[in-house]
């Protein structure tokens, strides 16, 4: 049986930017391109639809365009998770069902929330979830972020992961990550399969102390943080140290200035994606942002910049 002894996945799974072109329009040969960099880059797997992949940005017709086209163009070299997040619990229990149906190893799901004051509460956040996990056979991803705004505590997730048969993965990016995961963790046991890291990596290093067992970071560098997660995983700390320090510049960048525009802004340099706009109204990056980016990432000699030479 899988539990957090033996979890089906770990280690590190990107979030997958979605490329469009000047006119907003999707480029989906760029995005085979960003899939086929990404999986070259060292990834144990990958996150599509994401709010890092712009999903609030995206319609239904371009959700299903993009799974599509991203499990067929991945074609199981990795697993690959799915986000279906929606308010509704129909909506995302079909959303979720439709990607497990074409390919999905996970689906990744936020609490359900509507703008800055449509929340739940913990009865009806777990109706849902049930409603999720009945419309599906693989495993549930809880996506425990601040934009959602709907607390949830560490000791109503474990109850969920022991109730819910699918619920057994949870991203962790509310502040003091590392305390939630080590309480999680107490609390659940091994209905925990995956006490996961999110928002970048930022607190990568202090969640992997934790228990932490995945991490689900941006998409422009995982060739530099697999080694920390690996670092750690064998026991090494001085050297997950060490290589953490090395690329904590960048991932703070990405996290605290770039946002989700850092990944395409790198791979666009590096020649993997045609264009690395976001989708109106979504403000294109500062020069000056980019520029530091740039100059942060060159001595990194990251992946990104020389996959497409």
């Amino acid at each position: 049986m899988p539990g957090r002894s033996t979890p089906r996945y770990r280690g590190i799974f990107p979030v997958v930017p979605t490329t469009f072109h000047e006119d907003g329009t999707l480029d989906l040969a760029s995005q085979k391109r960003c899939l086929d960099f990404m999986i070259d880059s060292g990834v144990d797997g990958l996150c599509i639809l994401a709010n890092f992949s712009e999903q609030f940005l995206l319609s239904d017709e371009e959700r299903e365009t993009l799974t599509r086209t991203a499990l067929e163009h991945v074609a199981g070299r990795v697993p690959v998770i799915v986000t279906t997040t929606h308010t509704s619990t129909a909506v995302c229990a079909a959303r979720s069902r439709r990607a497990q149906d074409m390919g999905a190893a996970m689906v990744m799901v936020m609490p359900p929330y509507h703008g800055a004051t449509f929340r739940f509460s913990e009865a009806r956040i777990r109706s849902f979830f049930q409603g999720v996990s009945d419309a599906v056979g693989i495993p549930v991803m809880v996506q425990d972020a601040p934009a959602a705004g709907t607390p949830l505590s560490a000791a109503f997730l474990a109850r969920m992961a022991q109730e819910i048969e699918q619920v057994c993965y949870f991203k962790m990016e509310t502040a003091g990550a590392a305390s939630k995961l080590r309480e999680l963790i107490a609390l659940g046991g091994e209905a925990i399969e995956g006490p996961w890291d999110g928002e970048e990596a930022i607190t990568l290093l202090a969640d992997l102390e934790a228990g932490a067992t995945g991490s689900m970071t941006g998409g422009g560098f995982a060739d530099g943080i697999r080694p920390i997660i690996e670092a750690h995983r064998q026991g090494d700390r001085d050297q997950a140290f060490a290589q953490y320090q090395r690329w904590l510049p960048l991932i703070n960048h990405e996290n605290r200035q770039a946002g989700f525009l850092a990944a395409k802004t790198l791979m666009k340099e590096g020649r993997v994606i045609a264009c690395d706009a976001p989708r109106a109204p979504w403000p294109p990056m500062h020069p000056e942002v980019r520029r530091q980016l740039l100059a942060i990432a060159r001595p990194l000699d990251p992946l990104v910049l020389r996959w497409a030479h």
